[in-house]
């Protein structure tokens, strides 16, 4: 495992070609979000041609049955933002890649139940306006370099509500698992203090990178990057999954520290040693 100090633009072009076979990350938004050392305000076309600049990279790194999944995040009164995003990777004459699936991933979710039940799980950052409702997700978008990658999707799959089903579909191989489809509900976990438990202003859960991972199908072989590490989920959902090769590269030292410590937290539950090397 290794957890890299620095700029991605600058420690991209040090890693092998090939040698990449998942990406899981999360960018900066572009919408004023106010992270330690990074400027989170660039007018939208520098800030589409500096991704377009650290995905080339990606894209350089990756294999080429790899799968690049893209967590984005919108504002109410900026919602085009990813969609702009993903356009500018996947469009024009010479596109980086080609998008193969759209996932929304949900943080919050009212149903009602078949016996008529009202239930609300999940959280979200209510807003007030009269203009916009609550924004309860946000994209992942799965990018390949061709479009044509095999996943393993029942490995992220859930049990069939309807057992019949089981016999019904000659696909099921008598298993009781389905994929999960395109809509994922990952509530955050619950946190007692921000300053202690979530100290980055725009992290993802554990559950949705161990997803991804899941998902693409490599098991413990999978070579994980992530290029924006924040705080390091990603690192411990590798951790977690017992991934053999991680690399997370994070331009704030204060959050790079934290990362470590958070997989140090883990391998301390386990009795285990460091996974990492201060590079």
């Amino acid at each position: 495992m290794k957890l890299l100090h620095g700029d991605c633009l600058q420690v991209l072009p040090t890693l092998s070609e090939n040698s990449v076979d998942l990406v899981v990350t999360s960018p900066p938004y572009n919408l004023g979000i106010a992270y330690k050392s990074f400027k989170d305000t660039a007018p939208r076309e520098e800030f589409l041609t500096w991704c377009c600049q650290w995905a080339a990279e990606l894209k350089r790194v990756m294999t080429d049955d790899a799968s690049f999944f893209l967590n984005v995040g919108a504002a109410p009164a900026n919602p085009l933002l990813p969609h702009q995003l993903v356009l500018a990777l996947t469009d024009g004459q010479n596109p980086l890649f080609t998008l193969q699936n759209t996932f929304h991933w949900i943080k919050s979710i009212s149903i009602e139940t078949r016996a008529g039940e009202q239930i609300s799980a999940g959280h979200f950052k209510p807003i007030n306006s009269k203009r916009f409702v609550n924004d309860c997700h946000e994209y992942v978008f799965h990018l390949t370099k061709s479009g044509t990658v095999e996943l393993n999707r029942r490995a992220a799959g859930v049990p069939y509500q309807d057992k019949s089903n089981i016999a019904r579909w000659g696909h099921t191989g008598g298993e009781d698992l389905r994929c999960r489809g395109n809509t994922w509900f990952i509530p955050y976990e619950t946190i007692n203090s921000r300053d202690k438990d979530r100290p980055h202003p725009a992290t993802f859960p554990l559950a949705l990178v161990e997803q991804c991972v899941r998902l693409h199908g490599k098991g413990p072989e999978t070579r994980l990057l992530d290029p924006f590490l924040g705080i390091g989920t990603s690192a411990v959902a590798a951790y977690r999954q017992k991934l053999e090769n991680f690399t997370g590269i994070e331009l704030d030292g204060h959050y790079l520290e934290t990362a470590r410590e958070r997989v140090s937290d883990e391998a301390n539950k386990l009795s285990d040693e460091l996974p990492f090397t201060k590079s």
